[in-house]
């Protein structure tokens, strides 16, 4: 990749966010933030494309993918969950998976466990961020933050041995979880972002756009300018 071209990023959601949340499914909100930067060149996908968004060609033209799903993991078929594990080992696409996509098929695959939490609950209040590792290139410019209405995600959290831990949530009934995982995969990166909840406005946050983009400098093997 030179170093001197545009990222390319593709936002990938499987289109069932609630319209009163995001109009445009979630894909749109966190590819419309990530527009303002010149430095990248954005696109979408949703599961109800041809071969789900994800073909060969699609693929061979995405430096980074950034992943929200929810309701229909098991929906995506083998064939495609293989080749975005194959252009994340071989190649070295980036992946940021967002929120509930720790249960989807490409991240778990790719990290070899299940990504099951200890427990989850709606409308749990404040989720307080703190920045664990701020030495971390998507910790760059990032303040430990709260993000006033969030679902809760509990540990234990079965994600293998990431690489780093970059942020940890905590919630006001005490429950808790690493909300901020990179990883090296083969040839590729991974960059697991908790925050997301379909009902909740969390992409729409200057903040946690700021942590998205990063990651996807991070995942590139890029710097910003």
């Amino acid at each position: 990749m030179a170093t001197n071209s545009k990222l390319r990023v593709l936002v990938w959601s499987e289109g069932t966010a609630p319209k009163f949340a995001y109009p445009h499914d979630i894909n749109d909100a966190v590819a419309t933030a990530l527009k303002s930067d010149p430095q990248l060149a954005v696109r979408t996908a949703t599961f109800t494309d041809d071969e789900q968004g994800l073909s060969e060609a699609s693929l061979a033209a995405t430096d980074v993918l950034i992943w929200w799903g929810h309701l229909l993991h098991r929906n995506v078929q083998d064939v495609n969950v293989e080749r975005v594990m194959k252009h994340v080992r071989e190649r070295g696409m980036g992946f940021v998976p967002l929120h509930s996509s720790h249960m989807s098929k490409p991240f778990t695959q790719l990290i070899g466990a299940t990504g099951y939490i200890g427990g989850w609950k709606h409308d749990a209040g404040p989720e307080e961020i703190k920045v664990v590792m701020p030495e971390h290139p998507v910790a760059r410019g990032v303040s430990d933050m709260v993000i006033e209405d969030e679902e809760m995600y509990d540990e234990p959290f079965e994600i293998g041995t990431p690489d780093a831990v970059v942020f940890h949530s905590t919630f006001p009934d005490g429950k808790q979880i690493r909300s901020g995982l990179a990883y090296q995969i083969g040839k590729g990166r991974i960059f697991y972002y908790r925050p997301g909840h379909e009902e909740n406005p969390t992409f729409y946050r200057p903040d946690v756009q700021r942590v998205i983009r990063n990651a996807v400098y991070w995942a590139a093997k890029r710097t910003e300018d």
